[in-house]
């Protein structure tokens, strides 16, 4: 009998993108309040280090990891530490330093991890991994008060909770869900670009997923806002962790039933479409005016290539 799943693909094409590398096992089942005591106690427990949202690093390269040892050196506070889950070679954790820690620059830098994901010195694991802490250790940094009474929460069951002591709210991480897509008519795909964007780079629409709307739903209402394109059919494509701070990228390909574009002013500095082969230059590098797609590190260049390459 034919499988349910024939005809995917042995590799997904989620694993491929920037952040996707992450291999620690999780083990929810595992977090309890004494679970990041207990993981501390493992001589194999490594440490991912931050400062604000940047990673520190080592100025030498190498083991983007620390032990609890040094991090307690350098500054960190043991009791605000994150259990992150295990690897082959021991459990892994997070933590950030306070703001007055002080780093000797000759021994330390720190990065953002899009800039750290561009210069590609980490590798995959370790890049995923780093995404993961920085999430949690940026809701940390910004959920220490109860969003329902005010008081000071404490971080409970290794870091993925925080609980209110005066009136027992339960606060949890949270991942926002955002659609990012690629309409398509034809043999032209619909690419747009945002001030902040690095010069001539062109890239697929996005937006969050509102309350109550499909992932379909939502890619057809972000067109239209940004665009004036109304979608018919949504195919999924692929997702990607992205943590600045904690988005989960949902990435798609979107059939155009209208093709006038009417760009968002607020939102949009340039929208049109491209035949397909002005995006193969714009993938190559090799377009007349210097437009560009983004990096491989984000999904958006996969979502782009993959319909490139479809005809």
């Amino acid at each position: 009998m034919t499988s349910f799943f024939e005809g995917l693909p042995e590799t997904e094409a989620s694993s491929l993108h920037g952040f996707a590398g992450n291999r620690i096992e999780r083990r929810s089942e595992k977090r309890d309040d004494s679970a990041v005591a207990a993981a501390l106690a493992d001589p194999a427990a490594r440490l991912y280090l931050f400062q604000g949202d940047k990673a520190v690093l080592r100025t030498g390269g190498g083991d983007p990891t620390y032990t609890s040892v040094e991090c307690e050196t350098l500054g960190a506070d043991g009791a605000a530490t994150i259990l992150l889950g295990w690897t082959g070679t021991g459990p892994r954790l997070a933590v950030t330093l306070p703001d007055n820690a002080i780093l000797d620059e000759s021994a330390y830098r720190s990065i953002d991890l899009r800039s750290l994901a561009v210069e590609g010195g980490i590798d995959g694991a370790e890049l995923g991994a780093l995404a993961q802490a920085r999430s949690l250790c940026h809701w940390h940094l910004r959920h220490g008060f109860c969003a329902v009474c005010g008081s000071p929460t404490a971080m409970k069951i290794g870091g993925y909770r925080r609980d209110c002591p005066a009136c027992g709210a339960e606060h949890f991480p949270r991942t926002d869900p955002v659609v990012i897509m690629l309409a398509i008519d034809g043999d032209r795909a619909l690419l747009g670009r945002q001030a902040r964007f690095a010069p001539g780079m062109y890239s697929c629409l996005a937006g969050f997923v509102e309350p109550g709307e499909t992932i379909e739903d939502a890619v057809r209402r972000e067109t239209q806002e940004e665009a004036g394109i109304r979608i018919g059919r949504v195919r999924y494509h692929s997702s990607q962790p992205w943590p600045f701070p904690s988005s989960l990228m949902i990435g798609c390909h979107a059939e155009a039933i209208t093709s006038e574009v009417v760009r968002d002013e607020v939102e949009l500095e340039a929208c049109r479409w491209f035949d397909r082969d002005e995006v193969r230059s714009m993938i190559d590098g090799t377009h007349p005016d210097g437009f560009k797609t983004p990096p491989p590190i984000a999904i958006a260049s996969h979502i782009i290539r993959a319909w490139a390459d479809s005809g």
